[in-house]
């Protein structure tokens, strides 16, 4: 549905976004993430068509966006981290001013009432938009982003300015929505990239540093392989079978805490899984695995790590 091929911008000497690539497929809600500074507000306004880029590709259901930027923009529902909104219209009047701006063909009056009992705005619906809480403006900026029905949703920091109660709605929102949408969604927080992302993509300094799900995540970042092993068998056999494994670059005995079972902390280089080899090892020495446990990071662990290891964002 959407993909993403080289994309380079640059504001004089300062390159915001430096050959980014990346695919997202129907059905898929996506993460964005990355510090200020980071990329990501530019690389979501040239896949809008609001900004150019000075090399690469944007499609959008095989439509490039800077060659067609048009009929792209027919097919995506935006919602910028602030919300365009004219102040001196009502509610009704504003979403009716967006229905003609977008040409769209669906009956109006039922079609604009869906989006406002899916959004939970019919209560204000002729209030002016100055009158409302940041809250409602936020729902209202979520609601244009609907009209039309399009295909493609790209929300940037969708829950700014929602109390608690609302967050949890706009997620399941969201969720709902990417039943029927495709969906990039950017954020800075991370608990909302894992209720309701399928995968994550992180930027850095201009440069796509990471892209897959949060487990996968958690697991390639992670550096050495940490792992928690209780076994049934001779401590010291097990410590210099396991230490003499491929992969293998440290092992250390942990407290004892169950008789005749000794648990190892293990540590594996960052691109070798033993898990497997180790239940196979273990079990043709005749030793019982009692216990498997990873000592995966956080989200905010994995941010973190792949941010400073790009030697942090510039500001």
């Amino acid at each position: 549905m959407i993909e993403v091929k080289n994309i380079v911008k640059k504001y004089g000497d300062k390159c915001a976004v430096n050959d980014v690539s990346f695919k997202v497929e129907t059905g898929e809600i996506v993460g964005f993430l990355g510090p200020n500074g980071a990329g990501k507000s530019t690389t979501m306004n040239i896949l809008t068509g609001y900004l150019s880029a000075n090399s690469g590709t944007a499609v959008i259901d095989g439509v490039d966006i800077l060659e067609d930027p048009t009929a792209a923009k027919r097919m995506i529902g935006f919602l910028p981290e602030q919300p365009p909104l004219y102040m001196d219209m009502t509610v009704r009047e504003y979403l009716n001013f967006v229905y003609d701006l977008k040409g769209c063909k669906f009956p109006r009056k039922e079609h604009l009432r869906e989006i406002c009992e899916l959004i939970k705005i019919q209560d204000v619906y002729d209030r002016m938009i100055k009158n409302l809480s940041k809250g409602y403006r936020q729902r209202v900026g979520f609601a244009q982003a609907l009209v039309g029905n399009p295909p493609v949703l790209i929300l940037d920091e969708p829950t700014v300015g929602l109390d608690p109660r609302q967050i949890i709605e706009i997620r399941n929102l969201i969720s709902r929505l990417g039943k029927k949408h495709t969906v990039i969604l950017s954020t800075h927080i991370l608990q909302e990239v894992q209720s309701v992302c399928d995968r994550i993509i992180v930027i850095n300094k201009g440069r796509v540093v990471a892209d897959g799900d949060a487990d996968t995540l958690t697991y390639n970042t992670a550096g050495n392989r940490r792992l928690v092993a209780r076994i049934a068998g001779g401590k010291a056999e097990i410590k210099k079978a396991i230490r003499g494994m491929d992969g293998v670059l440290f092992i250390d005995e942990l407290p004892q805490k169950e008789k005749g079972t000794y648990e190892f902390l293990i540590e594996a280089q960052p691109s070798v899984d033993i898990r497997k080899p180790l239940f196979r090892m273990l079990a043709e020495r005749g030793w019982v695995l009692m216990g498997l446990k990873s000592m995966d990071m956080s989200l905010e662990d994995v941010f973190v790590n792949l941010i400073t290891g790009e030697g942090g964002a510039e500001e």
